[in-house]
């Protein structure tokens, strides 16, 4: 054997940078809906929430209509999910978890992410015009507009971060009442909207708790806010949030129409035990997503029952 043929046996085969994987017939498909994050669309049943407050959920055609508007919203999330994660694609190969995400391991290529991405927004929006109404498509564009825009530039914005992420579910708890027309109460809407500025800034005071100390924090702004502030961001959030829905409640001043209980009083019972609940695993530094909390705390979970209940019973009159 020749010396350059024993240096050749001799040198190491390094592999050809950047993420590796092993195509199959369903492994871009499959990369593609684990990019638009299943787990996430639990969210999206907020769309209910305008016509439950109104009453509106027994049609059959309003089943059907807000079925509709859940499919467009989740597919304008998805949207989102898709041209974020190819965006910040070359940052998540760096992260310890993060690079395990479908196109930052290679799995959906980057090009095919935006364009997935861009297909679902424009088809989002014109099915939106077709089967529902105009403002239901400029509600949706308006969220895919502020989303992307939150992942451009807005998340790092202080206090405008926390903003954004608030009105997308605050946009989830309207759209269904946009859709079907449903004039929308200012109670509803100042309940739901620090209802959710609670939700959110626990969660980020829960991350900037766990982070204090560590240094190397993961989302964008975290190091920036003091506990203290988080702290009484989502302390403001609950009491206006509690202070709104006791104002719906007590509006009516009493039993109305033939109730056999004030109903309405009464949910405000179920409400403030919820919110002090929540409270207590966001002063722990333990609240994450809302929907894990939730479902994880069986009281928490028991709790909103029954303020479904009686929240039902309310606006029934019965």
């Amino acid at each position: 054997m020749s010396e350059q043929g024993a240096a050749l046996l001799e040198t190491p085969q390094l592999p050809p940078p950047g993420p590796q994987f092993r195509p199959s017939a369903l492994g871009l498909p499959l990369g593609l809906l684990k990019t638009a994050r299943p787990r996430q669309w639990i969210k999206n049943i907020l769309v209910v929430a305008a016509p439950a407050a109104a009453g509106e959920l027994m049609t059959r055609g309003t089943v059907l209509q807000l079925a509709l508007v859940f499919v467009l919203f989740t597919a304008a999330a998805s949207a989102v999910y898709l041209i974020n994660d190819a965006r910040d694609a070359d940052a998540d190969r760096a992260h310890p978890t993060k690079c395990r995400r479908p196109v930052a391991a290679g799995q959906v290529p980057v090009p095919v992410a935006y364009a997935a991405g861009a297909v679902l927004a424009v088809l989002t929006t014109a099915a939106a015009v077709a089967w529902c109404n105009e403002l239901t498509a400029a509600l949706l564009s308006g969220y895919v507009a502020m989303q992307l825009a939150y992942c451009v530039w807005l998340k790092h914005v202080l206090v405008v971060d926390l903003t954004v992420v608030t009105t997308g579910f605050l946009m989830r708890a309207m759209i269904g009442g946009v859709a079907l027309g449903i004039p929308l109460s200012r109670w509803f809407l100042i309940t739901a909207g620090f209802g959710a500025l609670f939700m959110v800034s626990a969660k980020r005071y829960s991350e900037a708790v766990q982070m204090e100390g560590k240094g190397g924090a993961t989302r964008a702004l975290l190091d920036q806010y003091t506990t203290g502030y988080l702290r009484f961001v989502w302390q403001l959030a609950a009491g206006v949030a509690v202070l709104a829905y006791c104002l719906w409640a007590m509006e009516s001043g009493g039993v109305s129409n033939g109730s056999l209980l004030p109903w309405r009083q009464l949910s405000m019972a179920a409400f403030i035990l919820a919110i002090l609940r929540y409270a207590v695993f966001a002063d722990r530094g333990t609240a994450g997503a809302p929907e894990d909390v939730v479902l994880h705390d069986r009281a928490l979970a028991v709790i909103g029952l029954v303020w479904i209940a009686l929240y039902a019973l309310a606006v029934a009159d019965l």
